[in-house]
This record gives structure tokens, C-alpha cells and sequence, in this order.
């Protein structure tokens, strides 16, 4: 059979029709099925001339921070969330002329929150006490969140059983520390071990440690986080 000009443009408008309903199609599929990538900020405590607390050795809680905050940082990139980081090296959040160092370091951790539009805060800190038999990681979320409480848990039960399984302790409630009470969404703050404690002090300053750490704050979260999500689909 003869093919006309005719019928050579008719089949190249077939084609471009057909193409275009499949690209319309699949843009729509994707659509459908693509969820927006939530922020999640990773605060690591401290920095800068603020050490933070300081161990019986010497340890200075600033360093253990940024280390596992680091390693949290890559942990959940990996499961697909965005990571904003509140410092990547010992640089400090406060400006040298503040009057009240620590208070400026703070508010600009939670201006640095709710710029990035962030759905989820969590901080790295580490903890001390006069007894230096005390030990074990603790979670701490804003009194009266309910997803602050709920992601607080989840951590604390990744911790447990990834991390810490003799761990007793469990989340807590406080109404008074600053980056709680005014990061505007849900946030946590965890305390991943008493420098105070020799022995747990020693197993902070290791790599493996630190990334154990580091993956069981973040198998933690993302528990709570398609927990959440199922409940609100």
C-alpha cells in the first residue's frame, strides 16, 4: 500500500498523541506516588567555646555531639529524608557581641528550625550527674506534645534495643528546656550518656559506638515516622 503525505502526517500525529498521553500519564503515576520529602533538623549540641558538659577524662560533650549528629545526619539521608544540620563543624550558633552567649546560641537553633520549614527536630546531647554510677541514654520531648511524646518513645525503644538493651530508662517530659519549648514542631532531645560514668564515657568516644548510637536514634524515628504517617493517610 501506497503511503500519501497525507497519511505520513496522520501517523505522525498518532505518535505524538500516543507519546504524549504516556508522558501525561507517567508524570501523573509519579505524581501520585511521590510524597514530599519532610526536613528533619539534626541539632548537634553545644559548640564552639561552649564545650558542654565535660567528662571525668576530659571528653568534651561538644565533640561526642557532632560526631553522632553526623553519622545520624547520613543515617537518614539514607532512609530518604532531607537533613538540615545546625552545625558541621565546632563552629557556634551564638554572635560574639551577645550579651548572653548561650541564650543566643539557642534562639538561633530554633530560628535556624523554622526557617528550613522543618517537620521534625532532633538534638544531640550528652548528659552528667553528681553520681558517677548513673548511666543510660534518656529522651526528652516537650510536656504536652503528643507527637513529641510519641517520637520520643520510639527513639528511646530503638536506643534499647539497638544500642543500650540494659538501658531501664524511659522517655520524659520537660516543659522548661529551651529548644523543647520553642522549636515549632515535634522535637527531641536526646541524651545519649552520662559523662559523669567512666565506663560510658569510654564506649561515647568510640566510632562504633557513635554510629550505634546513630542508628538506633534514626531505626527509632523512622518507626514513629511511618507510624504517624499510616495514621494520618
Amino acid at each position: 500500500m501506497k503511503i500519501t503525505k497525507k497519511m505520513e502526517w496522520l501517523l505522525g500525529l498518532a505518535t505524538l498523541l500516543l507519546t504524549g498521553l504516556v508522558s501525561i500519564g507517567y508524570s501523573y503515576a509519579e505524581n501520585q506516588t511521590a510524597a514530599p520529602c519532610p526536613v528533619v533538623v539534626v541539632d548537634a549540641g553545644h559548640g564552639g567555646k561552649d564545650p558542654g558538659k565535660i567528662g571525668t577524662d576530659g571528653t568534651e560533650e561538644k565533640e561526642i555531639n557532632l560526631q553522632i549528629a553526623l553519622r545520624l545526619r547520613d543515617c537518614l539521608e539514607a532512609e530518604g529524608f532531607k537533613v538540615v544540620m545546625t552545625r558541621t563543624d565546632d563552629t557556634p550558633l551564638y554572635d560574639d557581641a551577645a550579651s548572653n552567649k548561650q541564650r543566643d546560641d539557642l534562639k538561633n537553633r530554633c530560628a535556624l528550625i523554622e526557617s528550613v520549614h522543618a517537620a521534625f527536630s532532633i538534638s544531640i546531647h550528652q548528659n552528667s550527674y553528681s553520681d558517677p554510677d548513673v548511666h543510660g541514654a534518656q529522651v526528652f520531648y516537650y510536656q504536652g506534645s503528643e507527637a513529641g511524646q510519641t517520637m520520643a518513645a520510639a527513639i528511646q525503644s530503638g536506643i534499647r534495643q539497638m544500642a543500650d538493651p540494659g538501658n531501664t530508662r524511659i522517655h520524659k517530659a520537660n516543659s522548661s528546656y529551651y529548644m523543647l519549648k520553642n522549636a515549632k514542631c515535634p522535637s527531641v532531645i536526646v541524651e545519649c550518656g552520662f559523662l559523669s560514668n567512666p565506663e560510658e564515657t569510654k564506649k561515647l568516644r568510640t566510632q562504633a559506638y557513635q554510629q550505634q548510637m546513630a542508628e538506633a536514634i534514626c531505626a527509632g524515628f523512622v518507626n514513629y515516622y511511618h507510624a504517624a504517617d499510616e495514621v494520618d493517610a
